[in-house]
């Protein structure tokens, strides 16, 4: 996971036969995944293996990277590491699944090393939008890889420790077989910008707002909720969140440190007794999630919060790729109620977590590489990253998408091998493949409808009613009934048409009707639903019971 795309982040590192397992993502679902919330990586393949697997490393606490574990750990049953912040968001989410006692999570302090045979395991504190962010640098007897995790450069990040630049040119002097790095801001020209700026920027833009404001941000943003705090203190205004995982991030926060030396915020149920002047909202749903605060608000359908004509909403985030439609349509459904919607495109108000490419040739020059393995990104990022490490001087560049083996040593880099690389899905409470019977038959459903025909015949498949029709998602009203009427007399003739022998077999019985039903549907709607047939097969005396 996580190559060839942006998020559900999942990557395996092998030698002398066990396997390390760097990060366990989620991504969310589409238009095309009716009822699914998540999307997960497909871990057959160390599933397998997994009496091999020597633990998991957690680089931070972002969904896209530690997401999934809570649904497929148990699958592994491995030991856990991660800094003390995201050991506290995982525990939190473990417990929402009922497996706190069960999972072990080994904290590591930041620049902590762990010996996990035949990796050492060194953590290098980054920065990012998110407290403890880390490069993994695995020590091997073939050399040193450094896996950067997500990162940027920020002279001001406001939480958390600068970029260990002295750590990743130490590891640079001493040798790098091969970094596999972040990709996700590799078409953007010079820096990612610093939170310190953009508080700055955010305070003046609130200062000009009339009414009510409503800032949305990812909820694991914890440096930009510090920044919505200081924003309504300046503007003087209450700061509220308004989301579960808002809270559930600010209590991990606050478990570790963070967020110590600001006023407390609101709850969504301390907004009715405020001014619309005196409201800053800090709310989920900046990439148009259905189910989180914003698009319920602008719907709404909030039990407490509210926006209104003359209102302000800031998104301040990043359109992630394949997120457009959704973003679009709430922005449209703000614009509806008068909302003034204020994005990145009219104001500065986001500065990503992820490197531009000024900072990614800063991080060539520290490390020096002998291979680049972009990942975290569209097959486009990868290989603009490719050209740029190129560029840096690096040997040996390879570009690989989810399911590639590459070797790093010994030897020439390349891409060797495929594995299974799937998506599961989260589907209510249970976990199947995206490509299974489950998805497939409820995609159909949605864009084909289905047909149900109920057929009742005696032992020797003589017919004792007039087969029952029922469709849905197909026609209304007359059109319907017109064509329940024609499936249910093809019904009738595909049972009649049949020898008596194969009437007598339930399997063939079945499938005639099933076909029949199929063929008359197409050649009158062009739809082909998901068809199932009723069997009713009923002795002399049933029958006239």
């Amino acid at each position: 996971g996580g190559a060839g795309e942006i998020g559900m982040n999942l990557n395996l590192y092998g030698c002398r036969g066990r396997w390390l397992m760097i990060d366990l993502g989620v991504t969310f679902g589409d238009d095309t995944m009716p009822g699914v919330d998540l999307v997960m990586p497909d871990i057959r393949f160390i599933e397998e293996r997994r009496d091999r697997l020597v633990g998991l490393v957690l680089t931070h606490a972002h969904e896209d990277h530690l997401g999934a574990v809570p649904y497929l750990w148990p699958r592994l049953e491995c030991p856990i590491y991660a800094t003390p912040f995201t050991a506290s968001v995982l525990r939190a989410k473990f417990k929402e699944v009922g497996l706190e006692r069960a999972a072990p999570i080994t904290e590591v302090p930041l620049s902590g090393r762990i010996e996990l045979d035949p990796f050492t395991v060194e953590l290098i504190t980054l920065t990012h939008s998110i407290p403890e962010p880390n490069a993994v640098a695995l020590h091997t007897p073939f050399g040193t890889v450094l896996h950067t995790g997500d990162w940027k450069l920020d002279p001001g990040p406001l939480i958390g420790d600068t970029t260990d630049e002295a750590a990743l040119r130490a590891l640079g002097e001493a040798g790098v077989l091969a970094m596999v790095c972040d990709s996700t801001n590799v078409l953007y020209d010079g820096e990612s910008g610093s939170e310190a700026t953009l508080r700055q920027s955010l305070i003046r833009l609130v200062a000009e707002a009339p009414n009510r404001v409503a800032i949305a941000c990812f909820a694991s943003n914890v440096a930009r909720l510090e920044t919505i705090a200081e924003v309504a203190a300046a503007n003087g205004r209450r700061a509220a969140l308004v989301g579960r995982s808002l809270w559930r991030m600010h209590q991990a926060a606050r478990e570790n440190g963070y967020l110590a030396d600001i006023p407390d915020f609101l709850t969504e149920n301390d907004l009715g007794r405020l001014g619309k002047r005196q409201v800053l909202i800090a709310c989920t749903g900046s990439q148009g999630e259905p189910r989180a605060a914003l698009s319920r608000i602008a719907a709404g359908k909030h039990p407490n919060a509210v926006l209104e004509a003359g209102d302000t909403v800031i998104f301040s985030s990043k359109v992630i790729p394949g997120n457009e439609r959704p973003i679009f349509r709430l922005y449209n459904q703000l614009a509806r109620r008068g909302v003034e919607v204020v994005t990145e495109n009219d104001h500065f108000v986001h500065v990503s977590g992820h490197p531009a490419r000024d900072e990614l040739t800063r991080m060539y020059q520290w490390v020096r590489p002998r291979i680049a393995v972009p990942v975290h990104g569209e097959v486009r990022h990868l290989m603009a990253h490719a050209e740029l490490a190129r560029g840096c001087q690096v040997p040996e560049t390879v570009v690989a998408e989810n399911g590639a083996v590459v070797r790093l040593a010994p030897g020439p880099a390349g891409v060797t091998g495929k594995v299974p690389s799937g998506r599961l899905v989260l589907d209510g409470q249970a976990v199947v493949p995206l490509d299974g019977p489950v998805l497939r038959d409820r995609r159909r459903l949605l864009y084909n409808g289905a047909a149900t025909a109920t057929v009742v015949v005696d032992r020797d498949g003589a017919m004792l009613a007039d087969p029952r029709v029922s469709l849905r998602g197909l026609l209304d009203g007359e059109a319907e009934a017109e064509m329940r009427d024609r499936v249910a007399s093809a019904a009738r003739k595909a049972v009649e048409g049949l020898s008596a022998r194969r009437r007598r077999d339930d399997a063939e019985l079945k499938e005639a009707v099933r076909l029949a039903v199929r063929r008359t549907i197409r050649a009158g709607l062009g739809k082909r639903p998901v068809t199932d047939v009723h069997l009713l097969r009923l002795s002399p005396g049933e029958a006239g019971g």
